[in-house]
C-alpha cells in the first residue's frame, strides 16, 4: 500500500473512482474531521452509499478493511485539525463516553508505542547517550515539560546535560555543540517550527540526534539519526502525553541502571541535604511517634 497521505491519494485517484466511491471521497475530503470517527454505518448514512460499498472502498484504496482506513485518516488529520476542530470532535458525547473514549485512547497509544520501540533500538540510544560528551534535550509548546522532566532526570546521573531553553537566545545555547555530543529532541503534532529550526542547526553541526516523536515520516524523524516513537492521539484539543512520557521514563530507567553507582552515589548525599533543609513534608503521624519515643 502506498503510504501516502490519504487525502492526497483520494484527489489523485479521484477521477479514476467510481460514482459511489466519488461520493465516499467527496464526503471524506470536505469533512475529514469527522470522517475519521465515524463507524461505516454512520458513514454510510451520511453519504448515501450501502455500509458494504464504505467497506469494500476502503479495501480499494489498499487497507486491510475500515478500521485501517480510518486509523489512518486519524493519523493525516491529527496535524492538520485546528485547536478549535478538535474541540469540537467530542461535541454530543455524554460524560461517561468521553471517560471511556480518553482512557481507551490512552491504553491504545500505549500498546502501539510498546509495539514501535524495540530493546536493540532502546539499548543503541543509551549507549549514545552514554558515550556523548554532551547531551541537549529540547522540546517547545506542550513538549516542553517533557523536556524538562527528563532533563531533571538525567541530571542526577549526568552532569554533562543542558536543556535548551527557548525563552532566551537557543542558538547561543549550542554554539559549542559538535559530532562528540548526543540531542534529544521531542516533539509532537502540531510540530514545533522553533524545534524543527535548533535540530537543523544541530543536524550541520553534526550531532547524533535522537528524536522522540509520533510518526518515522514525522518532520523531527528526518531529521534524526536514531527516533524513538509514542503515539500522542487524543480525540480532542489535548494531546495525551500519557505514552510518550512512558517512553521517557523507560529511557531513563535504563540510563539509571547503567549508570547505578553515580546515581547510588548522588543520592545518598541528596538525602543528607534534604533531610538537614527539610525539602520534603513529613508524615505528621510519624513525625509525632517519633518525637514520643524522643
Amino acid at each position: 500500500m502506498w503510504k501516502g497521505n490519504l487525502l492526497d491519494r483520494l484527489s489523485l485517484e479521484y477521477d479514476d473512482f467510481s460514482k459511489g466511491q466519488k461520493k465516499i471521497a467527496d464526503y471524506i475530503m470536505r469533512q475529514y474531521d469527522k470522517a475519521a470517527f465515524m463507524t461505516a454505518g454512520a458513514m454510510s448514512e451520511k453519504v448515501g452509499v450501502s455500509e458494504s460499498t464504505i467497506v469494500r472502498f476502503a479495501y480499494t484504496m489498499g487497507y486491510d478493511g475500515y478500521p485501517k482506513m480510518q486509523k489512518d485518516l486519524q493519523e493525516v488529520i491529527q496535524n492538520k485539525l485546528t485547536t478549535i476542530q478538535r474541540l469540537n470532535l467530542m461535541e454530543g458525547l455524554s460524560m461517561e463516553e468521553i471517560i471511556t473514549a480518553s482512557f481507551k485512547t490512552d491504553i491504545g497509544n500505549l500498546r502501539v508505542t510498546r509495539e514501535k520501540n524495540a530493546p536493540q533500538t532502546l539499548a543503541r540510544v543509551v549507549d549514545i547517550l552514554m558515550e556523548a560528551r554532551r547531551v541537549y534535550i529540547l522540546g517547545a509548546r506542550s513538549s516542553g515539560p517533557l523536556a524538562e522532566f527528563l532533563a531533571y532526570y538525567m541530571g542526577y546521573m549526568m552532569d554533562n546535560v543542558h536543556l535548551i531553553r527557548f525563552s532566551s537566545d537557543v542558538f547561543s545555547q549550542i554554539v559549542h555543540a559538535d559530532e562528540r555530543d548526543a540531542v534529544i529532541a521531542i516533539s509532537f503534532p502540531r510540530y514545533s517550527m522553533r524545534t524543527a529550526e535548533v535540530m537543523s542547526a544541530l543536524k550541520m553541526k553534526k550531532c547524533n540526534i535522537i528524536a522522540i516523536t509520533d510518526r518515522e515520516h514525522a518532520p523531527p524523524a528526518e531529521l534524526a539519526s536514531h527516533v524513538l516513537l509514542a503515539k500522542s492521539y487524543m480525540n480532542s484539543f489535548v494531546d495525551s502525553f500519557v505514552a510518550p512520557l512512558s517512553i521517557i521514563n523507560v529511557l531513563i530507567v535504563l540510563l539509571g541502571l547503567r549508570k547505578k553507582d553515580v546515581l547510588t552515589e548522588n543520592f545518598n548525599t541528596l538525602e543528607e541535604f534534604w533531610k538537614q533543609n527539610e525539602v520534603y513534608a513529613r508524615n505528621n503521624k510519624a513525625g509525632a511517634k517519633e518525637a514520643d519515643e524522643e
